[in-house]
């Protein structure tokens, strides 16, 4: 990470007007996409061209930005006050353009633009959108760090066999990047996953190598014995977090394409991204939040939270 006192665009009274009145970015961070005054980048990949039951992802990245207008710049401890932004150089690189109806095209353009965010050494915080945009994102991870491992929070393992003449959407992504060889299966872990259909192919993604903490196993094991797998599994191994808002209960996250009950309570997947911190991570991306079926901002405003809590990973340790 850079010298955050060196070509610093956050103002000094930011966040000191009415938040309702300023630009939509996430928590009123400063909007560029000059990566040289950059050590996060938080981009927006409105598409949800991918999805099999209820549409409305493309809204996303806007619902998270605005939600996040009711979060202080703090975390939640203490100890963090003033973090990430004191100790980072955070921008809002804005959405990229996804063109309607043209899956490939806009999967072509994710990679690039993750791809131009990395090649300058700035982390990647990507909003999405259906789960689909993790497949070019792992894509482009893969040019720079080679094979990925992944942590997958999700109700579902979206490791379904592509159909051959139209394979992208946002089941089989994981599939593909295994298949690929752009994700370490071996390395791999998932967690929260659970419902018929998804239980239907757990053996699968075992089978493939991929470490399996189903919703049931994650009410008995516990946030610290989940987390210590993690940490086990991936260790020494360039990570990519991808966390599928599905996989918190609908009690605490209705706001999604695919609910599935028994999931984390907003605490659990709280405490799971904050034990993040040591792991080997080279990029994150949250996903499948759909505003339409929100109530109140709850979803919205729980990524939103989500996403300030993996940023506080990213702090340098004191010495």
């Amino acid at each position: 990470m850079g010298n955050v006192e060196e070509n610093r665009l956050m103002p000094e009274a930011w966040q000191q007007g009415p938040r309702y009145g300023t630009p939509n970015t996430f928590m009123q961070i400063p909007g560029s996409r000059d990566m040289s005054k950059a050590d996060v980048a938080i981009v927006g990949f409105p598409l949800d061209l991918g999805t099999i039951i209820r549409s409305g992802a493309r809204y996303g990245p806007r619902g998270i930005r605005t939600s996040s207008m009711h979060i202080g710049q703090h975390g939640l401890e203490t100890e963090e006050l003033t973090e990430p932004f004191k100790s980072l150089r955070i921008v809002d690189y804005g959405d990229i353009e996804m063109p309607f109806g043209y899956i490939e095209e806009a999967v072509r353009r994710i990679e690039d633009a993750v791809t131009d965010i990395i090649s300058q050494d700035v982390f990647p915080v990507c909003l999405g959108g259906d789960h689909t945009v993790s497949l070019p994102i792992l894509r482009a991870l893969y040019k720079k760090h080679g094979k990925i491992s992944l942590v997958h929070f999700d109700a579902h393992p979206d490791f379904w066999e592509p159909p051959k003449d139209m394979p992208l959407h946002h089941g089989t992504m994981f599939r593909i990047a295994s298949d690929e060889g752009i994700m370490d299966p071996a390395t791999s872990v998932q967690v929260g996953i659970r419902g018929r259909p998804s239980m239907g192919i757990v053996e699968n993604v075992r089978a493939a190598g991929i470490t399996v903490i189903t919703g049931e196993e994650f009410w008995h094991t516990g946030v610290e014995a989940t987390i210590e797998k993690i940490k086990t599994a991936t260790r020494g191994r360039p990570v990519h977090i991808s966390y599928d808002i599905d996989s918190v209960d609908p009690g605490f996250a209705p706001g999604t394409g695919t609910p599935e009950v028994a999931g984390l309570t907003s605490r659990e997947a709280m405490a799971l991204v904050k034990g993040l911190r040591g792991v080997g991570v080279v990029g994150f991306d949250i996903v499948e939040v759909a505003p339409v079926y929100d109530i109140s901002e709850i979803t919205s405003l729980l990524a939103a939270n989500l996403v300030l809590q993996f940023l506080l990973t990213l702090v340098p340790e004191a010495k």
